[in-house]
């Protein structure tokens, strides 16, 4: 099935395209990274990167120290670990690509590896952090006798529960050797250490961001168990253990580790959007940011987001209604997507064809759920012939979304979001136009 060839719609697909384009950029490491490099140190400079921009962070800092500073190869030693089909080559810097959302054994080799490094660090070395959403499950090292598989589990259990990313963070940091302030732990001989982040959570919190593997962490044992419960969380014996062991609770502020431990981020969700309502605003668009740190369920935001279009369209506005934030999706059937994807079908349902209200949801890192392959889709683009076009197709939209099947309907009618790795992840772009 072909997109519609209407003039104005097949332009607006083209706005949507470059500003969601235009967001992803501005919170790319090339752009933002090198001006928050330190200068070099006498010593070892130890670089350690985790998550969806670990590789093209590990490479900006690479060329940085080696082609503007001299740095020699002898004096830099690292390891970054990215998603499948995210990683880059960064001269003296080992690349490793792993298993997300859903961990695996070459998570768990690089972070053993990892927190070696950070432990064998000496007065004067300093160590490098680099950091980006998907670190949680890049750098995966089971507490106590829990296993991988048991950490998996738990790890879908609470992705298919709809808890927020703070929530599945805390019950992390609380299974975990390297998570909730304990790689700062593992490093507390070096010299320093500077975390650089790229945040990928509501809020920006230092504490959820890769699940706060270098700063104090305010979660507990007490949280993490009450999670479980709410969330209905089958756990296994090794892991409620560690979840009832005073002795596993995450550094707290004060521990010495932190002593000599600096942490910035770098780039931000707002970014993106205010790069993207730049963009929208160059092209004769009113942009209306309607928050950065939007949380809540995915079809349930769509709705509150088309009714505002409607509310614009009927007071005769050109605007683009510009949102970020992580939504989630409490999955109840057997199909497949995203928030992102099912936040666009839910769009759709909502508008019902509402003639000149076009929109774009899509997660900036360039994978929107998905079986965790790079080639997943990252969104859905919706227009006012959506459902139209997937009735000819024989696709029922509402039962589509009733099965959290929104992969398929947008694959069927070619309206997939696919990017590819980007290479960095600042969370969820969404955008509306209004014409």
């Amino acid at each position: 099935m072909t997109a519609n060839t209407d003039p104005a719609v097949h332009q607006a697909r083209i706005l949507l395209d470059r500003f969601l384009a235009a967001g992803i950029a501005a919170a790319h490491p090339e752009k933002c990274l090198a001006r928050h490099l330190p200068q070099p140190a006498p010593g070892r400079l130890i670089i350690l990167g985790a998550g969806k921009a670990g590789g093209s962070m590990a490479a900006v800092a690479s060329r940085f120290y080696r082609e503007e500073h001299g740095v020699s190869e002898e004096r830099i030693l690292g390891l970054a670990v990215a998603r499948h089909g995210y990683g880059q080559d960064a001269p003296g810097i080992r690349m490793v690509e792993a298993g997300h959302p859903v961990p695996d054994e070459a998570g768990i080799a690089a972070t053993k590896e990892a927190l070696r490094i950070a432990s064998e660090a000496g007065p004067e070395d300093e160590v490098l952090v680099l950091l980006s959403g998907g670190g949680s499950a890049n750098w995966i090292a089971p507490a106590g006798d829990l296993t991988l598989i048991e950490k998996q589990a738990i790890t879908r259990a609470l992705l298919r529960s709809g808890a927020p990313i703070g929530e599945i963070n805390t019950v992390r940091k609380h299974l975990s050797r390297i998570k909730g302030g304990r790689l700062a732990l593992a490093a507390r001989n070096a010299r320093s250490i500077l975390t650089l982040a790229i945040s990928d959570v509501p809020f920006d919190d230092p504490a959820v961001i890769a699940s706060g593997p270098t700063v104090p962490d305010p979660s507990t044992l007490e949280q993490a168990r009450a999670i479980c419960e709410r969330r209905n969380i089958p756990l296994p014996e090794a892991a409620v253990r560690l979840l009832n062991d005073p002795n596993n609770e995450t550094p707290k502020a004060g521990d010495p580790a932190f002593a000599r431990a600096e942490y910035r981020i770098i780039a931000r969700p707002i970014d993106a959007l205010e790069a993207a309502a730049a963009a929208a605003r160059e092209a004769g668009y009113e942009p209306v940011m309607l928050g950065a740190d939007l949380e809540g369920e995915a079809r349930e935001v769509a709705a509150e987001h088309a009714d505002l279009a409607r509310k614009a369209k009927a007071e005769g506005r050109k605007v683009a209604l510009i949102s970020g934030g992580e939504l989630t999706v409490t999955i109840r059937g057997e199909g497949h997507g995203g928030p992102n994807q099912e936040y666009a079908l839910a769009l759709a349902i909502a508008l019902d064809g509402a003639a000149g209200i076009r929109g774009i949801a899509a997660d900036t890192d360039g994978t929107d759920g998905g079986r965790g392959e790079a080639t997943d889709p990252a969104g859905g683009l919706v227009d006012e012939t959506t459902l139209e076009r997937a009735r000819a197709a024989g696709l029922d939209p509402a039962a589509m979304l009733a099965d959290n099947d929104s992969t398929r309907f947008f694959e069927t009618i070619g309206d997939l979001v696919r990017p590819g790795p980007t290479r960095t992840n600042v969370n969820d772009c969404r955008i509306i136009l209004v014409d």
